[in-house]
């Protein structure tokens, strides 16, 4: 149930808009209002606490996965207007890397994996998808399986995880730092966005008007804008309070660096995802292939690349309430990381190191010709924290108690980044009252889900994992 705190499609354009985060969902928002004539006359600021990009964001990294692949429908054809643009100028210079997706699930678990199917289907239907840019076995770019066998047979590293799904070939991987850089450098170009690299300290609010006037920063100084954007992601809880509908949950990474010789076959290979364990491969880019801008990420280093998208680890943390001093404090999840460590590296919990193991030993065995890279240590790995909202939905409106001078664009679940090239847009629509039908529900403000959270059905592992007991129990330093 929502409350529907939307804009009306005539509210009156802001004369400043003051945008907190500069990730895919703050940066995006930029570009979109950037392209819009209305907004021609509104000063537009991006704040974000590290001089970008920041090391230990969320989609500071190697790479993460563009797919239509979704068993919700709506996010589904989102995803297919999304890869159109990445098949463009977004994923040019080597950007996106379209090897296909192979998505797969154990026996009694194939929920997810069957209905995206059949999203994917009716989608190549109705686009009547052109033909493969290259021949494919079967000719076919969406192809399913019923045997681990039958996956081994495509996923080109001699081994699977799973016992039944398919392999969409018009799906990928893109180069998310690399993006972001080169995103970044086009709202520049318009010379119309402030940047400023300096922490967030609290949202100030004006009693008077019941609205949020603007922002005191971590250095003293105070901004005020019409409207305040807060796109900060898994940092979103701490400027305003989000219990029960966002929270930070730490997601474990870890990247094995291989020889060119070994990126030359894998960069051919299909993206790995197994909807029962959570657990995902993304290959390297082809030795002659690098992406463009350079990522630090990645610079002159090749790297496949081992993450699960689970249940995650919440890092309870005690904090001033950002809305009411007298309140006292208040315990919210929120991220823990390095940024001043090399890649913003970070030891991983064993139970979380022992998964992404298995499953790289399941998708390359003793038999595979690259077998050598099963057992090879991790070059390094991290913890990339999400934005989780109860239903994994986006969390993209007003905030009802402000007057219209909150919106929030955060909770992006894991799964934002793909949407890079649309999302912006989409966000400002919603700022106008223009949220797209199909999600007019899905991305408003709602009722607090105080009880356990179903999100959206992929995710996997165990529940309640807490951080700093995580790695305590693996006798690694919080």
């Amino acid at each position: 149930m929502s409350s529907n705190p939307s804009a009306t499609p005539d509210q009156k354009v802001p004369s400043s808009i003051l945008i907190i985060g500069s990730g895919v969902f703050g940066l995006s928002t930029a570009d979109a209002l950037c392209r819009r004539p209305e907004y021609a006359d509104t000063k537009i600021v991006v704040v974000d606490r590290l001089p970008f990009p920041a090391p230990d964001g969320a989609s500071i990294d190697t790479s993460r996965i563009v797919r239509a692949d979704y068993a919700n429908a709506a996010y589904a054809a989102l995803g297919l207007e999304a890869q159109k643009h990445w098949r463009g100028e977004w994923g040019a210079d080597n950007r996106y890397h379209e090897v296909g997706l192979c998505l797969t699930a154990d026996a009694g678990q194939s929920e997810y994996v069957e209905k995206s199917l059949e999203n994917v289907r009716a989608l190549e239907f109705i686009e009547k998808t052109p033909a493969l840019a290259e021949p494919k076995p079967n000719g076919k770019a969406i192809e399913s399986f019923s045997s681990h066998e039958e996956l081994t047979a495509v996923t080109g590293t001699g081994g699977a995880s799973g016992t039944m799904g398919y392999i969409n070939r018009r799906s990928g991987w893109a180069d998310a730092e690399s993006s972001l850089r080169w995103l970044r450098k086009r709202v520049m170009a318009y010379k119309r966005v402030g940047f400023l690299s300096v922490g967030v300290e609290k949202l100030v609010f004006d009693p008077e008007t019941g609205t949020v006037a603007g922002v005191e920063l971590c250095d003293g100084n105070y901004l005020s804008a019409d409207l305040i954007v807060l796109a900060a992601g898994a940092w979103s809880g701490s400027l305003i309070d989000l219990t029960g509908r966002v929270t930070a949950t730490g997601q474990v990474l870890g990247y094995i660096e291989v020889t060119k010789q070994e990126a030359e076959a894998l960069s051919q290979t299909p993206v790995q995802l197994n909807m029962s364990s959570g657990v995902f491969a993304i290959p390297p880019p082809h030795p002659e292939k690098i992406p463009q801008p350079p990522s630090q990420m990645g610079k002159g280093t090749l790297y496949l690349k081992i993450a699960r998208h689970a249940w995650g680890y919440t890092n309870p943390t005690a904090i001033p309430h950002p809305e009411d001093a007298s309140a006292g404090e208040l315990t919210v999840s929120l991220p823990h990381t390095k940024p001043d460590a090399a890649k913003a590296s970070q030891p991983i919990p064993k139970e979380g190191e022992d998964d992404l193991r298995a499953f790289l030993q399941a998708i390359i065995p003793p038999s595979s010709p690259l077998a050598d890279i099963a057992d090879r240590p991790f070059a390094f790995t991290r913890i990339c924290h999400y934005a989780d909202t109860p239903d994994g939905d986006f969390l993209i409106d007003y905030h009802p108690k402000y007057a219209k001078s909150l919106f929030i664009a955060t909770g992006g679940s894991g799964h934002g980044f793909k949407f890079l090239p649309v999302i912006g847009d989409k966000i400002v629509d919603c700022m106008q009252g223009n949220r797209p039908s199909e999600f007019t529900n899905k991305w408003a403000w709602k009722e607090a889900a105080m009880d356990e959270w179903s999100l959206d059905g992929s995710r996997s592992g165990s529940r309640g994992l807490i951080l700093k007991d995580e790695l305590t129990k693996s006798g690694l330093e919080y």
